[in-house]
């Protein structure tokens, strides 16, 4: 048997022998206080600003309480993670989202608006992809860009489910009624599944605490120049995504298409999602990592000129579909390049540092690009900031340099 087919069966071996784990990871990271407060708030801007007369900026300003706040509460995660595990953390979180979400969904102010993401992602911060990434990393080896993409692939998922159920929902229920659903689904959905199946390490503990030791540490990983170079390629591809991404409903609506037709083009994101995790995490598996995340980040560059300047459906729902492989891959990548080139041993710490940039993009990019739509009462400028994000996060991610030798414990190169 080659090597290479020996990877092959090694790599099919652990995902055979971690299904239920990566299911539960995939409903969890749908789930948390990341995923369903973000792709939320595209689909209920319009419907809350028609009921309540608040400002598109100033509803999307609650992605910032809670994409801020979950940036600011990633390290102490880590930590968490480190010295009690993820089950006991993640289970406690799941309720938290789903209180602080039925708690926004009562708002008669944006204060209490945003008081109600803001405690969605305190009460759920143990449910954001620091943890789930975490258990995935650690439990996999020959096969982790692949299981990477699958289990984060919950987050696609939800971003196609949302914009149809609130399209559906919203007519009959209000805007307030269509979140309390969105509410109920860490509790109903993930809670049981990720009581059942979150058990990391169980298949092949002694291969898990091996690599373990492999690895910086904090202190060494912040004086390395990758760490920077990573965090700030992904702090400008999130930048963009998150600023796109909450923003193609509403910029579809005001093209002339109808509630129906806005959520169906921009389900087309979701959709692309879901190959574009799994293949990102394929092809990292078999090529250099950062060639592929240069390629999924410049590609909806294209997208997003495309989406500024057209009113063909046919031409917008390529382009959401562009979009949504970088939003796809995002995830993975940083998720994959930080256990490549930091290692296991501290890497809940290390990616939670890397991951407030990841959160803190998301939190103020789709105010920012609300902002810039009241002013010029247009999206185009927003879009075209987007592909010249991409297009910097792309490049920038190619000066990571060869993979390190890990067990060297300082990130030498091989």
């Amino acid at each position: 048997m080659t090597r290479r087919s020996t990877g092959e069966g090694g790599a099919l071996a652990e995902l055979r022998s971690n299904w239920l784990l990566l299911v539960a990871c995939a409903i969890g990271v749908g789930c948390s206080a990341i995923a369903l407060p973000f792709y939320s708030i595209g689909p209920l801007t319009k419907p809350v600003e028609a009921a309540t007369g608040w400002a598109r900026s100033d509803i999307q300003f609650a992605i910032l309480f809670s994409s801020g706040i979950g940036a600011l509460t990633s390290p102490v995660v880590g930590w968490l993670i480190e010295r009690y595990g993820a089950r006991r953390v993640a289970l406690p979180s799941l309720v938290g989202v789903s209180a602080g979400l039925t708690l926004a969904s009562f708002a008669s102010s944006l204060g209490q608006f945003w008081a109600g993401y803001a405690a969605a992602a305190i009460l759920g911060a143990g449910s954001n992809p620091v943890l789930w990434s975490r258990v995935v990393a650690g439990s996999f080896d020959k096969a982790r860009g692949t299981a990477l993409g699958l289990a984060l692939v919950g987050t696609a998922f939800i971003a196609m489910l949302l914009p149809n159920l609130v399209a559906m929902a919203e007519p009959a229920l209000g805007w307030q009624g269509a979140l309390r659903l969105i509410a109920a689904l860490p509790i109903l959905v993930a809670f049981p599944v990720v009581y059942l199946f979150l058990r990391p390490g169980e298949a092949d503990p002694k291969r898990a605490a091996a690599h373990e030791l492999e690895g910086l540490d904090v202190p060494q990983a912040l004086g390395n120049h990758r760490f920077w170079i990573l965090t700030g390629s992904i702090l400008c591809g999130y930048l963009a995504i998150s600023g796109a991404g909450p923003n193609l409903v509403p910029t579809l609506s005001d093209r002339g298409f109808d509630a129906v037709s806005a959520a169906g083009i921009a389900s087309f994101y979701a959709i692309s999602m879901i190959p574009g995790r799994i293949l990102s995490g394929f092809l990292m598996d078999r090529f250099w990592a950062p060639a592929v995340a240069c390629v999924v980040l410049i590609l909806p560059a294209i997208a997003c000129v495309l989406i500024s300047g057209s009113s063909d459906s046919v031409v917008l729902a390529f382009s959401c579909a562009l979009l949504g492989l970088a939003a796809g891959a995002e995830l993975d990548v940083l998720a994959f390049l930080t256990a490549r080139y930091f290692g296991l041993r501290h890497y809940p710490q290390i990616y939670a540092l890397s991951y407030v940039a990841l959160a803190a993009g998301s939190a103020v990019a789709p105010t920012i690009f609300s902002r810039i739509y009241e002013a010029t009462q247009s999206y185009q400028a927003s879009f075209h900031i987007a592909a010249a994000l991409f297009m910097l996060g792309g490049l920038l991610v190619l000066m990571l340099g060869r993979y390190p030798d890990l067990r060297k414990g300082t990130g030498g190169k091989r």
